[in-house]
């Protein structure tokens, strides 16, 4: 089993915006301008609609470990995107993550297998994915159930843009 040794994080100017100081910030080395994560746009199809979402690109081991932490506030049509480059099982917890989160785990068909709906902020209780998976996509709490997202659900992104 794997875990990510923490989950979700923003640069130190987002972070300020939201009202967080430097001081308040516990983890190992500097946090990573979000800035400088690739962006791209998620579209989850639910029956005949499409739910789209701008995201960020955890693609690195640093920026994975990062993530969404320290977040006061997540618009509802932005996310991160966790993606792995072979399909497995993954787990997940919310250390240092003030905000809940929709942890929506997509399978190597492309189709979500499992959604961990509003995860709770600051857990370090394991969030596994219950099988393997190619991607994770993190989105506000409570977004799936408002948007009508449902295991089955196909999820499809283009490449990165840096």
């Amino acid at each position: 089993m794997s875990i990510r040794a923490t989950l979700c994080g923003w640069c130190a100017t987002v972070l300020l915006t939201f009202g967080v100081t430097a001081g308040s910030i516990a983890q190992e080395g500097p946090l990573l301008d979000l800035a400088t994560f690739a962006q791209s746009s998620v579209d989850v199809g639910t029956g005949p609609h499409r739910q789209h979402f701008d995201v960020w690109i955890a693609d690195t081991p640093e920026r994975q470990t990062q993530g969404l932490m320290f977040v006061r506030d997540l618009p509802p049509g932005r996310g991160m995107l966790f993606p792995e480059p072979q399909p497995r099982p993954t787990s997940f917890w919310m250390k240092n993550t003030y905000i809940e989160l929709d942890l929506v785990f997509i399978g190597p068909d492309h189709r979500i297998v499992k959604i961990a709906a509003k995860a709770p902020p600051l857990s370090l209780a394991t969030i596994d994915s219950g099988a393997p998976v190619i991607a994770v996509l993190e989105i506000k709490g409570g977004e799936a159930q408002r948007r009508g997202i449902r295991i089955g659900d196909t999820v499809s992104w283009p490449q990165a843009k840096s």
